[in-house]
């Protein structure tokens, strides 16, 4: 799992390295910065701080764990919230980006992070969140390392509610939760009933080939066809695909390989995340492992949402779908 987002005391989070929101200056500040003092042991972490002496705004510096079941402690200084004119969303960017890069250094297999800055230095959660999420991605691209957001209170957890209202709205208005479309359900793969229905639902969206030519070439292509169709009109190679929905390497080559492999309608999904296909593209691909979008799942709706606004960030995506109960991308899971 290269990122989480979980709802736990950080103290408490399994990782090799934890980080710490700190003060400045080597003395014990308040909440998430006293709380691993506490848990680590105070007189010891504090020696070691005191060894570094100042941190400065967006920098960061490690010590050992002591007694915390992590390795390493990084303790970075976040921003204080004025409003936003006086740099405060670069600090924290550096906070995320520097204490990522000192992970990397210390060969670290896992970090944990807070919400660095959002306690009492008052930094707004959406803002802090997506600051986060976007360091975090660019960083896993490049780096074999599970990242950990861990937020304490409700309000956090819940943050992609704010962040895009119109999903429930959307999912409310599509939902459609009628025994008609219980086919379409994450159970009944490769079954024939789906398969037929939604083969019969593109013929009407697509007129008849104007040559049987054409009807031969579509009636050729499987699923691996499809996908390197659709990955050379993109100019895409196969790391570009996986990289960015952090999907194993191994799972896409069986794709691209194994005839009639078949894999998960969710990994199908991410793909077409990845390749930012449409809506109607997106149909067409999954029909080719006989699965279909569906407007009787609340899951198929939200993924839906996002394709229609343009925003594939897989992140963004399985944080809105873990926050509503939804089935969520197992290879980026939260």
């Amino acid at each position: 799992m290269p990122f989480q987002i979980i709802r736990n005391d950080i103290t408490k989070v399994k990782a090799n390295v934890i980080v710490n929101t700190a003060n400045p200056r080597p003395v014990i500040g308040g909440g998430t910065d006293s709380a691993i003092y506490r848990a680590a042991g105070e007189a010891e972490l504090l020696a070691e701080r005191r060894k570094i002496g100042d941190i400065a705004p967006g920098q960061a510096a490690a010590t050992p764990a002591f007694s915390l079941s992590a390795k390493y402690i990084i303790h970075t200084v976040g921003p204080a919230w004025t409003d936003g004119d006086h740099g405060e969303r670069d600090i924290l960017r550096s906070c995320y980006e520097k204490s990522l890069e000192l992970a990397a250094e210390l060969k670290a297999e896992s970090i944990a992070f807070p919400l660095i800055a959002t306690g009492v230095n008052g930094f707004p959660k959406d803002e802090a969140l997506h600051i986060a999420l976007s360091v975090i991605q660019k960083f896993l691209l490049t780096h074999d390392m599970t990242v950990i957001i861990s937020v304490f209170d409700k309000d956090s957890f819940e943050l992609s509610g704010k962040l895009f209202s119109g999903i429930d709205e959307y999912i409310d208005e599509h939902y459609a939760a009628d025994t008609a479309d219980s086919e379409y359900s994450y159970d009944g793969m490769n079954s024939r009933a789906l398969y037929e229905r939604e083969r019969m639902r593109l013929r009407r969206q697509h007129p008849k080939p104007d040559s049987l030519d054409d009807v031969l070439a579509n009636a050729d292509e499987d699923l691996c066809s499809m996908l390197m169709r659709l990955m050379r009109e993109r100019n895409l190679d196969p790391p570009d695909v996986y990289k960015k929905i952090f999907l194993d390497r191994q799972i896409f080559s069986s794709i691209q390989c194994k005839p009639g492999y078949t894999p998960k309608k969710m990994t199908l999904l991410g793909i077409a995340i990845a390749m930012e296909l449409d809506i109607p593209t997106t149909r067409e691909f999954l029909s080719k492992a006989g699965y279909a979008l569906s407007s009787a799942d609340k899951t198929d709706l939200c993924i839906e949402y996002f394709m229609k606004n343009k925003h594939y960030n897989i992140i963004d995506i399985n944080t809105a779908l873990t926050e509503r109960g939804l089935n969520t991308f197992r290879f980026v899971a939260l």
